[in-house]
């Protein structure tokens, strides 16, 4: 069975970092994708930042957070990463990681349980 979990949330002030990670278990065969996604307070959750091809790495980034966050992978240690500078009060939400499985016929997506982001002014 596969699990995500997240953890590096927090309180911090504008203009500051944090980086979150999320540790992987279990197996996954064939990865689509793997990404990180946010919900803010009675908003639908976003795509944040998405390693598109488990192979070639090529990444994308929602245009609010361009330049400012990074997503990696550490596959020695099964961990994703989200490394995210000058943060903005907007950026407050609850951030999900996620990896999509998928071959011929089936889709699986995997989710974290979520870790509080909250960007004070």
């Amino acid at each position: 069975q596969v699990q995500l979990v997240e953890s590096g949330g927090g309180l911090v002030q504008a203009g500051g970092s944090l980086r979150l990670s999320c540790a992987a278990s279990g197996s996954i065969f064939s990865i689509n994708s793997m990404g990180w996604y946010r919900q803010a307070p009675g908003k639908q959750r976003e795509l944040v930042a998405v390693i598109i091809s488990s192979s070639s790495g090529n990444t994308d980034y929602a245009d609010s957070v361009k330049g400012r966050f990074t997503i990696s992978r550490d596959n020695a240690k099964n961990t994703m990463y989200l490394q995210m500078n000058s943060l903005k009060p907007e950026d407050t939400a609850v951030y999900y990681c996620n990896v999509q499985e998928g071959g011929p016929g089936y889709v699986n997506n995997y989710w974290g349980q979520g870790t509080q982001v909250t960007v004070s002014s």
